[in-house]
């Protein structure tokens, strides 16, 4: 009787596995069919009048905090003060000669770039400085913020060139960085006409760094040979499979030694007053050590910068964006999901080491 009931719910697990997976089977079928009628993913471009989010944020906050009275009578009055000062404006513009251009607020642009290994944000980066450099003129800003830790050279060699595009146009290129510009990252930020850095942002790690693998001995050890055949002295330095000469290291910090030179030049021509010497040494500095060193120009969030600006500029945010694919949809619900397990374990992994042995943390 025992052995009966055990291999009906035996039975019953296998067949709900079996519905369970093929239920899963068909969902990916349809996601993959789905998905790929959409692999063509049209961008566009996204402007927001910043002006208007924080105005909106403002009266979101004063709304609750007045009651309902108070609240109709602020509205009344800041209604009559914008009257009024529409009817000024009017007023200065018949007796003015000067033109409407002349008349306007100059306007900023904000873009952001978070840069990863090999700068993939370069794309977006670029689309977004054309489409601020079709309207901006020599009375305009843009203010590119930036994060980034480097990367590949030539990567973030064309994310350097696509900010030089601001400047060559007359437009004010400001680089504000709340995190950290190092390496790459900061051989961006040497671009602009003004560097902003918060107080204990990372800058600098003006230096060039190359590391890789050689499985050589391993695959020596299992009798396991590597053919390589190249034309050219120097069509290859160090291999991850080969044996490394030191004739072939030599070679390769020889480039190593031009890449940082190259370096070094780019961020002297973009930064006359800088001590290239003494900031080229691949150290890194905080925010106000690094105003000291002339790496950058002032210590502010990129935050203060705007709302410093909101009174005397049209702010304007332009990003370029990418609609996400179902697929895409799908893969950021499970990654959120891992994402957020697997925070809770180190979170509380932590919390109960830090109980355990009371260490300061910074």
């Amino acid at each position: 009787m025992v052995a009966d009931f055990f291999y009906e719910l035996l039975l019953f697990g296998a067949e709900l596995l079996a519905i369970v997976i093929a239920v899963v089977i068909i969902m990916m079928a349809i996601v993959t069919i789905m998905a790929s009628g959409k692999n063509k993913k049209e961008s566009y471009v996204k402007v927001e009048d910043l002006n208007e989010y924080y105005e909106s944020v403002k009266d979101e906050i004063i709304s609750n905090m007045l009651d309902k009275d108070e609240y109709k009578k602020h509205n009344k009055k800041q209604k009559k003060e914008e009257k009024l000062e529409k009817k000024e404006k009017k007023k200065d513009k018949k007796s003015s000669k000067c033109s409407k251009e002349e008349d306007d607020k100059p306007r900023l642009f904000v873009i952001r770039f978070e840069g990863d290994l090999h700068a993939s944000e370069v794309e977006p980066l670029r689309e977004s400085i054309t489409a601020a450099l079709t309207v901006a003129n020599e009375s305009d800003e843009i203010l590119i913020i930036l994060e980034s830790c480097g990367g590949v050279v030539q990567n973030y060699g064309l994310g350097a060139s696509q900010l030089q595009r601001i400047k060559s146009k007359g437009v004010n290129l400001t680089v504000a960085v709340d995190l950290v510009a190092a390496s790459g990252g900061y051989m961006m930020a040497c671009v602009a006409n003004k560097i902003l850095a918060a107080p204990f942002s990372v800058i600098g790690s003006v230096g060039v760094l190359a590391q890789i693998p050689n499985f050589h001995k391993i695959l020596d050890k299992y009798d396991v040979d590597i053919e390589q055949h190249t034309a050219g002295e120097y069509k290859t330095t160090l291999t991850m499979l080969g044996e490394n000469t030191n004739k072939a290291r030599e070679k390769f910090k020889e480039e190593l030694e031009d890449t940082h030179e190259l370096f070094k030049t780019f961020v002297q021509n973009n930064r006359p007053a800088l001590n290239v010497n003494k900031i080229a040494t691949g150290e890194y500095w905080y925010g106000t050590q690094a105003l000291d060193l002339n790496l950058i120009d002032e210590v502010i969030t990129s935050d203060d910068y705007i709302m410093k600006n909101l009174d005397s500029k049209n702010i304007y945010e332009i990003s370029h964006e990418y609609p996400e694919t179902l697929k895409e949809k799908l893969a950021s619900i499970l990654e959120g999901g891992i994402y957020k397990a697997v925070k809770a374990i180190i979170q509380k992994t932590l919390s109960q080491e830090s109980n355990t042995n009371k260490k300061m943390l910074l």
